[in-house]
């Protein structure tokens, strides 16, 4: 079973884990590609922050929020790409797009969105798009095979 340090070794995982250069590529590739799509939207919901949704009560300022932290955790995760960052950056990106469905839908803290507004359709995309490709880096980083430790013996037998 798992205990707490193989929990946290996986949640820190790194590409460099990776026994596989595939593997770790891959990785990198798309922890890239996913955080400037965290940026992407982030750096969209600043542009309607302060073309007006700053006036909204509430909305306003979680479309702040939302943009710098966005933008701050697609830096992050470049910066340290662990496992648990890009689960946290595809969480983010589903649950703005969420939240935009929401408004859209629903209604939000009294705030109901359309979305022929500007960026609404490219938001979802943008949002929809770093979550995909955040998930797929996390299946990539947590399934491929981990470099061997030394004096550990290798998990598949050796063909001699």
């Amino acid at each position: 079973m798992f205990n707490r340090e193989s929990v946290i070794r996986l949640l820190l995982r790194r590409p460099g884990a990776l026994q596989s250069r595939i593997a770790r590529w891959t990785v990198l590739v798309l922890t890239a590609t996913g955080a400037g799509f965290l940026v992407w939207s982030g750096v969209i919901h600043l542009m309607l922050w302060s073309d007006g949704y700053k006036d909204i009560s509430v909305i306003g300022p979680l479309f702040l929020v939302q943009g710098i932290v966005s933008i701050l955790l697609g830096v992050v995760i470049v910066a340290f790409r662990w496992l648990a960052l890009l689960v946290a950056g595809a969480v983010a990106g589903v649950a703005t797009a969420v939240g935009l469905l929401l408004s859209v839908y629903v209604g939000l803290f009294g705030y109901q969105e359309s979305l022929s507004v500007p960026y609404g359709d490219l938001s979802l995309a943008v949002e929809f798009t770093a979550a995909f490709v955040l998930l797929v880096g996390v299946g990539v980083l947590a399934l491929a095979a981990p470099v061997r430790a030394a004096g550990r013996p290798s998990p598949v037998p050796s063909r001699t």
